[in-house]
């Protein structure tokens, strides 16, 4: 099951996702929901989009639309940078980085992390 949190940082201008585990069809559409919700009052323009995805697994192929509808979602929104942080994961790095290169992000920034 995926887990997801929100976090808006109106002083720093940033918007925080928090992901976790593996995300079905339903828990993508319910994610989706709360982003709109919580974009809703701000301006993403205004706002960097950070997302902490070291406990996020790789998705599973009958989820990738959805995740590429996301993807296409945050580039619309026209946040100033978007920023996703992965554990040292080089299967969703390039899972991830494809989804942004198709959804046409030119300001993704995805690091990979190593935890020791």
């Amino acid at each position: 099951m995926g887990k997801f949190i929100l976090k808006t940082d109106t002083a720093s201008k940033v918007l925080n996702i928090e992901l976790e585990g593996t995300f079905s069809e339903q828990d993508g559409l319910t994610s989706i929901q709360a982003y709109q919700e919580t974009i809703k009052p701000i301006n993403p323009a205004d706002y960097k989009l950070d997302i902490d995805c070291r406990k996020l697994n790789v998705t599973a192929p009958d989820v990738v639309p959805l995740l590429e509808g996301c993807f296409v979602m945050f580039k619309s929104d026209g946040f100033t940078t978007v920023k996703l942080t992965l554990e040292n994961n080089p299967i969703l790095k390039m899972q991830l980085s494809r989804l942004g290169r198709k959804a046409g992000i030119e300001n993704l920034d995805i690091i990979s992390t190593v935890q020791a």
